[in-house]
């Protein structure tokens, strides 16, 4: 893990209310805006089926898995409907200038 902040994505290149992918050498990340601008980054697969959650739909603090339709809080990285039974994991979010920046702790 590291103390490092990783430049995500600009601010703008998200929707409200949307989730983008971003990837690294060595794993995939789901950064969703909130309505109220709020930015979260989540690991990028689904901790059930695997699938991208950066293909999901995002509806308030939720995103929808689009294999099976489970749900996970972006906030906390909690399950909140089924199938989806394991936690994914959140990570340390902030907005910097016009860029969303998370770390691995």
């Amino acid at each position: 893990m590291s103390d490092e902040w990783t430049v995500a994505c600009d601010f703008a290149s998200v929707s409200p209310n949307d989730v983008v992918r971003f990837d690294t050498p060595d794993a995939t990340f789901a950064v969703v805006k909130l309505e109220d601008g709020r930015c979260s980054v989540i690991d990028g697969l689904c901790t059930h089926g695997k699938a991208h959650l950066a293909e999901g739909f995002v509806d308030g603090k939720t995103i929808e898995c689009p294999k099976h339709n489970g749900r996970f809080n972006v906030l906390t990285g909690e399950p909140v409907a089924s199938p989806v039974r394991v936690a994914t994991n959140v990570y340390e979010t902030r907005v910097n200038g016009d860029k969303i920046e998370f770390r691995k702790r």
